[in-house]
């Protein structure tokens, strides 16, 4: 990783990706770059699994709070996708979630998009529950 380049998870967040993931060439526009919805699928994939552990359960995603786009991302970048419990309410949770590129073959590292995702818990007729106690 280079200096310059931001650490790949805030303090609180875990170091260990929630996914790990390699664009393929489908996933590519007319720029060279990766769709944002491809990523923006990753990240509610990452953003789903953590809050169904907090959730002990399913899960349903009900807003994007925030979502910036940083950086593009490229084809032949792995994409580390990390996620954290930034807020928790009765029935619904805040997972913040980070993307990082590693490119030039693992030499460099960049931020590319970060978000703020709500996840509600589901009961068994898919409505919203209380979080199990912490």
């Amino acid at each position: 990783m280079t200096d310059d380049k931001p650490a790949p998870a805030s303090p609180d967040c875990p170091r260990d990706p929630i996914l790990r993931v390699v664009p393929r060439p489908a996933d590519i526009n007319a720029n060279g770059h990766i769709f944002g919805g491809w990523v923006l699928s990753q990240m509610d994939i990452a953003g789903g699994i953590v809050a169904g552990r907090v959730a002990q359960g399913a899960v349903a995603t009900v807003a994007i709070e925030t979502m910036e786009f940083i950086a593009p991302i490229l084809l032949r970048d792995i994409i580390s996708v990390y996620a954290h419990l930034e807020r928790r309410g009765r029935t619904s949770m805040g997972i913040r979630i980070e993307v990082i590129a590693t490119r030039d073959g693992g030499r460099t590292e960049e931020r590319v998009t970060e978000g703020l995702f709500t996840f509600v818990a589901l009961d068994e007729n898919h409505r919203p529950r209380a979080l199990p106690p912490i």
